[in-house]
């Protein structure tokens, strides 16, 4: 097992998580999943990204995405640490939190060792079929913005739906705003065609509502 890469099917793996024991991606079959790494329990820049993970996790479930994080520290870390949030900052963790090991980590991409022991700031969208769409990396000191990866996960539902690109800052795009990218013609007759259905820029730049 190597390093899932972008269209590959992600790795089978059993795990136990503060939800019990889980097979996954196999457990989640039939829906999205970010799976995000952290660095450590009980660490600030960590605790600040669940309780936003768990802020935005309305906005998951609305376009049927779950949430797993994952760390190498042990269950029982996860449970204190979810009990420490909860009494601290009244803020309830609904998601399961993944207790795994350096070998797991080192094998899905989580450990970088210029980057030292712990697991960095890793984030993988997997589609309803189990295969890697999206991979962020983030190091230890900067938390991530957890809009940007609901953004992601809308976006590779349009694509998927209507067969169309988004472009930068979709829905707020500067140049076309919530519009989406018709993708470019392959053929001469195509690309004459698409300047008379749709609004472009030139041929190989036509978009239109979503």
């Amino acid at each position: 097992m190597g390093m899932p890469l972008l269209g590959e099917k992600f790795p089978s793996i059993e795990v136990q998580t503060t939800h019990g024991a889980m097979k996954f991606p196999e457990d989640k079959k039939g829906r999205w999943v970010v799976l995000f790494s952290h660095p450590a329990d009980f660490t600030p820049v960590c605790t600040t990204e669940f309780v936003s993970f768990q802020k935005h996790k309305e906005q998951f479930d609305a376009i049927g995405t779950d949430l797993v994080g994952f760390s190498i520290d042990q269950v029982f870390s996860h449970i204190k640490w979810v009990e420490w949030i909860k009494e601290k900052l009244d803020v309830d963790i609904e998601f399961p939190i993944i207790a795994g090991t350096d070998t797991l980590a080192e094998k899905i991409g989580m450990l970088h060792p210029a980057k030292g022991a712990n697991t960095v700031r890793a984030v993988f969208v997997i589609d309803p079929e189990g295969v890697v769409r999206t991979i962020l990396y983030y190091p230890q000191e900067i938390g991530r913005n957890i809009g940007e990866i609901v953004r992601v996960v809308k976006a590779l539902q349009k694509s998927d739906a209507d067969g169309v690109a988004t472009p930068a800052d979709w829905p707020e795009n500067e140049l076309i705003g919530d519009r989406v990218i018709i993708p470019p013609a392959t053929d001469c007759k195509t690309a004459e065609e698409r300047t008379k259905n749709y609004e472009c820029f030139d041929w190989w730049f036509c978009h239109k509502p979503q």
